[in-house]
């Protein structure tokens, strides 16, 4: 969803200014927003079909059963409910419809509801999906700052993304549950949701997910640093640290917010193998629940989440790259280089 293209060239404040506000800008976002929704319910649809061709009637299948505890009559009024006797048109309209409205149906076998079943595991998960994120943000931005000015230290660093995604998540999970859990007893497994297990899970997915944001950052820093405005900075005095701070920032993190937004489908699985591998709640145990069970509702209430998830974060990159680098022109709703 994000396509850039940027030139050295900076235009004067008060042009970058009104590029990225007025009327400009609320028509580009007015047109993302809708890109977004449109996206969304395609995703859905297309989810909606692979689980709805597959052999056999997975909701006559589950409630059939002995166990489930229900009469002929009961799975009669379910399966009525999701339309399952009718043509797959009807059933996709009845989907979309209820989806629009936030009812995802009702679990086959706990016969909760599957909103309350993700809204209760939603918070475990975006908990740590979103500490993992703001950690690899720091830890991709320090080991830039220090590939690019620690003397002698460069080189290592620079291989330090490639070390950290050679490494399986799960991999790195088991290292420090051994390390920090078993030798250190700095968090307990058996409470895998306090929040010092929680900061450790959140370590062990920041660690992958800050590679790309490293190298990308690294590479924006290296161009940005030969621009002819670092020249005239330098030449004024300005120190490292502030010179950093003040011009390099910003336009190097402009591709770092792209690939953020592009890593939101790794982070959502990652959280998913970070939670089975520190036994936490969260969606990661719904979904295996629900694929074992073949509890399709819930299945799919799942996929239209991470469908939305990711489509949302892609979202919020897009109105905000205009923000962080005023050289990105907003015309007919699009973003194009300022020449």
């Amino acid at each position: 969803m994000t396509d850039l293209a940027i030139t050295a060239a900076q235009p004067p404040a008060s042009q970058a200014g009104g590029w990225a506000r007025g009327r400009p800008y609320l028509f580009y976002a007015l047109q993302r927003l809708g890109q977004a929704i449109i996206v969304i319910i395609l995703a859905y649809v297309v989810s909606f079909i692979i689980i709805t061709v597959l052999p056999g009637n997975p909701i006559a299948t589950t409630l059939g059963n002995p166990q489930s505890g229900l009469s002929p009559a009961q799975v009669q009024n379910v399966e009525n409910y999701y339309g399952v006797t009718k043509p797959i048109p009807v059933q996709l309209w009845l989907s979309i419809s209820r989806f629009a409205t936030g009812q995802l149906g009702v679990s086959l076998v706990s016969h909760q509801t599957v909103t309350s079943l993700i809204g209760g595991a939603l918070s475990y998960t975006l908990g740590l999906a979103g500490l993992a994120l703001a950690i690899s943000l720091v830890l991709s931005g320090a080991i830039a700052y220090g590939a690019h000015y620690l003397p002698g230290g460069a080189a290592m660093l620079r291989s330090v993304p490639s070390l950290f995604l050679s490494v399986p998540t799960f991999v790195i999970g088991l290292v420090v549950i051994r390390e920090f859990s078993f030798q250190l007893h700095l968090f307990d497994v058996l409470d895998p949701n306090s929040f010092i297990a929680t900061l450790f899970a959140a370590i062990t997915l920041a660690i992958p997910i800050s590679a790309p944001l490293a190298e990308v950052l690294i590479s924006n820093l290296d161009h940005e640093s030969a621009q002819e405005y670092v020249l005239v900075a330098r030449s004024r005095g300005l120190t490292q640290a502030r010179l950093f701070a003040r011009h390099l920032v910003k336009p190097s993190m402009l591709p770092a917010v792209t690939m953020a937004a592009l890593i939101a489908g790794e982070l959502m699985g990652g959280a998913l193998i970070t939670e089975e591998v520190f036994g936490r709640n969260g969606i990661g145990s719904v979904m295996y629940q629900a694929v074992s069970e073949q509890d399709t509702p819930v299945l799919q209430g799942v996929v239209a989440l991470a469908a939305v998830v990711f489509v949302v974060v892609n979202l919020i990159a897009d109105l905000v790259a205009p923000l962080l680098d005023p050289r990105v022109r907003l015309a007919g709703g699009r973003r194009e280089a300022a020449r």
